[in-house]
This record gives C-alpha cells, sequence and structure tokens, in this order.
C-alpha cells in the first residue's frame, strides 16, 4: 500500500511529538547503581527544546482579494485558439498561473461555462467549441480542463472560482449549432435574438432548473472555492436590435395563471428567485463554497446622484442591489469599468455599493484593467482605482481584473499592478461562513550552525489551504505565506546584524481562518 507524502509526515511528526513528550514526563524508577568513576559527556542535541512560551504579539497577516478573470469565451483569454492540442492548453494555463502568482494575485475567476457549454466533463451539458472547435468534442488525448485549472491553481496558493453564464445558450462565434448543442436540446426554453446569439428565457421555469442542477454538479463534482456569476441576466437591448427580449409566451402563461405583476417586475422577480435559490442550493451541498456576482456597475442611473449610464434593474432586469441588500451571496463585484473622474465616477459608485452592503459582504469591484477609456495613463488609473479601494474598504479590499489579457499583454500594466501587489496577502476573512477550527500546527527546529531548519505539518493537514510563517529578527517580525505543499525551509540565523530569536507558525484554511501559532524561542 502507498502513502501519500502528506500522511506519511503526519505520522512522522505525531510519533516524533509522542516521543518527546514521553521522555519529558516519564518518571526514572529509583535503583541503587555504583557511582561511576568515569565522567561521560552527554552528547549535545541539536534539537530546539522550546522555552516557556510567553504570548508572541504576531503581526497581522497581510488580507486582500487580487483575482483575474480568465475568459473562455470566444478564445478571449484561454486557450488562445480551439484547435490547440491538450499539451498546448496546459502550457498556456501555466504561463497564465505564473504570471499571476509572481505578481502575488490569490484568486483566478476561470470561465467554465461560456455558453450553455462545458469546459469541463459534464453529463448536462456538451463540450464547448471553444475547447475544441466542435461542440461536444472531448479533448484528445484526454483531460479535464477544469479539474487541470483547480489543481494547478491551488498548487499556487490561489482560489478557483467558476465563472460561468447563466442565460447564454450559444455565441456568435460559437461555430455551426449542432445536435448536441443545448439550441437543440431546449428549443421551446430558447430565443434567437436579433445579433445571432441565442438566450435561455430566464423567465422559464425549466431554465431555471437547467441551470440550478448545472450549477450543483460543478459543486458537488469539483474541488472549487466558489460559483461566479456575471453581468449577463436578461440580454442587453442592444444584442436584440434595441427592441425588448421576446418573451410572450412565459408572459401569456403568468397572466393566465392570473399573475398580477408588471412585465418588469416579472422578470426581476424570476431573477431574484433564481439568485435566492442558487445561493441556499450551494450553501446546502457545500457551505465553504463561496458565491459570487459581478453585475453590471450601475444599478441605475442617478444612484449616486451625477451618475449617468446603463440602468441594470431596467434594461437587464438585475435589481443587484436588492442581492446585496439581502445577502444572498458571499461576495459582490460590479464591474466599475470608468475612470475616477466623469459621469460614471468609479470612486463615487464605490462608495454608493458601500453603503448598500447593508449585510457586510465582501465588496470587491471589477476593474476595467484591459481597455479603460478616456485616459493618459492606463496603468497609473488602474493603481489608483486599488488604492482607492483600499482607502474606501480597508482590511476587507479586493478586486477582480478584466481581464487577464490586461496583465499578460501589456507590460506597463503588469509591471505597475505588481508593484502595488509588493507582498504575498491571504484571502479576506469571510466570518458569517460557519467553519470548524484548525488544529494548531505542529513545528519542528533544528539549529544547523549558522541556519535553522525548519519543518511543519498539520494533524489536520487536509483542512489546510496555506501555512503563515512569522520570523523574528532583533525587533523585526517578518512574515511569510506559502502554499500547501511547501512544508520546509531554511533560514540564517543572523540577517543584516540581527539575530532570530523567535519562530511562529499557523495554519490558514479555503476560507482564510487561521489557527492558533505554534512558536519556538531560539
Amino acid at each position: 500500500m502507498k502513502y501519500s507524502f502528506a500522511k506519511a509526515s503526519t505520522i512522522l511528526l505525531l510519533i516524533l511529538s509522542l516521543f518527546i513528550t514521553s521522555c519529558a514526563t516519564k518518571q526514572p524508577v529509583a535503583k541503587e547503581t555504583k557511582k561511576s568513576t568515569e565522567t561521560t559527556k552527554p552528547t549535545p542535541s541539536k534539537t530546539i527544546v522550546p522555552k516557556p512560551e510567553a504570548k508572541l504579539n504576531l503581526p497581522e497577516v497581510p488580507r486582500e482579494f487580487r483575482a483575474a478573470w480568465i475568459a473562455t469565451v470566444a478564445n478571449i483569454n484561454w486557450p488562445s485558439k480551439n484547435n490547440l492540442s491538450t499539451q498546448q492548453q496546459k502550457e498556456e494555463a501555466i504561463r497564465i498561473l505564473d504570471l499571476l502568482k509572481e505578481a502575488h494575485f490569490n484568486a483566478v475567476i476561470f470561465q467554465a461555462r461560456p455558453s450553455a457549454d462545458a469546459m469541463y466533463k459534464s453529463d448536462i451539458e456538451p463540450w464547448s467549441y471553444f475547447l475544441t472547435g466542435s461542440i461536444g468534442k472531448a479533448p484528445t488525448p484526454f483531460y479535464d480542463p477544469l479539474e487541470f485549472w483547480i489543481t494547478e491553481a491551488h498548487q499556487r496558493g490561489m482560489e478557483l472560482h467558476v465563472w460561468l453564464n447563466p442565460y447564454r445558450a450559444h455565441h456568435t462565434t460559437g461555430g455551426p449549432i449542432t445536435a448536441e448543442s443545448m439550441v437543440k436540446k431546449m428549443p421551446e426554453q430558447i430565443i434567437k435574438l436579433r445579433n445571432g446569439m441565442y438566450w435561455m428565457d430566464p423567465s422559464d421555469e425549466k431554465t431555471q432548473d437547467h441551470t440550478a442542477k448545472v450549477i450543483k454538479d460543478l459543486v458537488k463534482r469539483y474541488d472549487i472555492d466558489a460559483i461566479h456569476i456575471d453581468d449577463y441576466f436578461y440580454p442587453y437591448r442592444e444584442y436584440n436590435g434595441g427592441k425588448d427580449f421576446p418573451d410572450s409566451r412565459t408572459w401569456n402563461g403568468y397572466l393566465k395563471r392570473g399573475g398580477n405583476l408588471s412585465k418588469a417586475d416579472w422578470r426581476r422577480a424570476n431573477v431574484n428567485k433564481f439568485i435566492k435559490r442558487i445561493h441556499d442550493e450551494i450553501k446546502e451541498e457545500k457551505s465553504y463554497v463561496k458565491f459570487g456576482i459581478s453585475p453590471f456597475g450601475i444599478w441605475k442611473p442617478g444612484f449616486p446622484e451625477g451618475i449617468k449610464g446603463t440602468s441594470q434593474y431596467d434594461e437587464l432586469y438585475a435589481d443587484a442591489k436588492l442581492w446585496l441588500n439581502q445577502g444572498w451571496l458571499d461576495y459582490f463585484s460590479p464591474q466599475l469599468y470608468w475612470k475616477n473622474e466623469g459621469p460614471q465616477s468609479y470612486t463615487a459608485l464605490l462608495q454608493w455599493w458601500e453603503s448598500e452592503n447593508t449585510e457586510k459582504r465582501h465588496l470587491w469591484p471589477g476593474l476595467n484593467t484591459i481597455g479603460i477609456k478616456e485616459v493618459a495613463d492606463r496603468p497609473t488609473e488602474i493603481v489608483n482605482q486599488i488604492n482607492t479601494t483600499r482607502k474606501i474598504l480597508k482590511n476587507g479590499a479586493g478586486e477582480i481584473h478584466y481581464s487577464v489579457d490586461g496583465l499578460s499583454k501589456n507590460p506597463a500594466m503588469y509591471e505597475a499592478i505588481k508593484n502595488s501587489y509588493k507582498e504575498k496577502a491571504l484571502i479576506p476573512k469571510s466570518p458569517w461562513i460557519k467553519a470548524k477550527a484548525l488544529e494548531k500546527p505542529i513545528l519542528f527546529a533544528e539549529n544547523s550552525g549558522n541556519t535553522i531548519q525548519l519543518k511543519w505539518n498539520s494533524l489536520d493537514h487536509q483542512q489546510v489551504f496555506q501555512w503563515v510563517l512569522f520570523l523574528k529578527y532583533g525587533d523585526t517580525w517578518e512574515t511569510l505565506i506559502f502554499e500547501k505543499g511547501i512544508v520546509a525551509k531554511n533560514y540564517p540565523l543572523l540577517k543584516n546584524g540581527r539575530k532570530l530569536t523567535t519562530v511562529a507558525l499557523k495554519t490558514v484554511d479555503r476560507l482564510g481562518n487561521e489557527s492558533e501559532y505554534e512558536a519556538k524561542e531560539l
């Protein structure tokens, strides 16, 4: 039988811990012995025995949500083409993840369902055209792209949020519609728009049931950190040539059943019902999986005063303010894709959304990193927006960048954001999500002359997502964040003339919760 490294390490550390405890507490049995005429010099132990522990005043660990959207629709970000080999797809994914890790990002928002299709193995919807160039065709050699992205993101200490479009059934760039397409499989629920796109009717119960089934399947089968829905509820009017959404079938059915809401209120009510349902079903399946929504950045023109632009409330029939007010989500990421000054002021909108955050959920705005308009210096504008977010939201700050191409294809933007994210950060905590408290970690330290050798593990290793190591040189603490797979490090005992006096360690779970610390005084 083969044992995993984590399991073997945990067993070994437990045995060592028990042995040390036993030696320290076992009382010697009294018996007569002859006094030795020789003096035997004891062999010095290199293992550091901790001194009586005083309460340490450890520094607060930096926290900030730093994410980027990875768009798969129309091959915007990944894969770059729909005819790449499995190996080429994997190599592109790794390049993206390494790029983000190097800039201290801690999450990716991966579009796993661009248009009623799947970037993963699904028995509900077909393989995506954007993955293989044919609807329903699996990658060859076979692999599960979503599973691959999850594994690689987690290995780098990053969360993986599954991003999906709840109602889009076929994109204009999605190739010919075949028998495998949901357009053919759900003809009554799907409407063709004037721009060539196909849209599921949001007010049809079968649409809601189908999309809810897709989401529940994703949550149940994959080790994801969140479900993420973007701004496409009812389609933008321009998608249908400015005409009203053609949903007379379901609307007339509602009236025949005695419905008395206006058409606009009826549409909003159906979207509201769907949002609440998805939130509740996610939590029922896995309470720790977060639910995030990224709506259009303006609720209604005039909110706050002076704001002009499209009304998501009236055009998309999305009452996102209600969802935030009710706390039907864990994080809220309005797409604030405009500059600080102007009729869609970034700062004014962020402050207004924060004033509506009555349930104190995470507010992580979307930034237009790739295409913010009417600014002379885009990198400076985005960095200013990051700093504005930090001032308004403080310790719960964070943002999502649209899209990763804004980083990978613009070196100046990448360097500006990398400089803004100078040190690693944990994700902000979600105190409304209940979680089992982590065990205190196990920490070993050995003096090897000029260096200290540190090794660590945890009794509940499966619950660990990251480690936080604290090093005290003189009177100064250093804070280091490591991904789960790192369980040993060496450090100099002397740095810049200062002696290493204390080391401490905490474990961190996937929700950002920290354990009690284990420490060694050197």
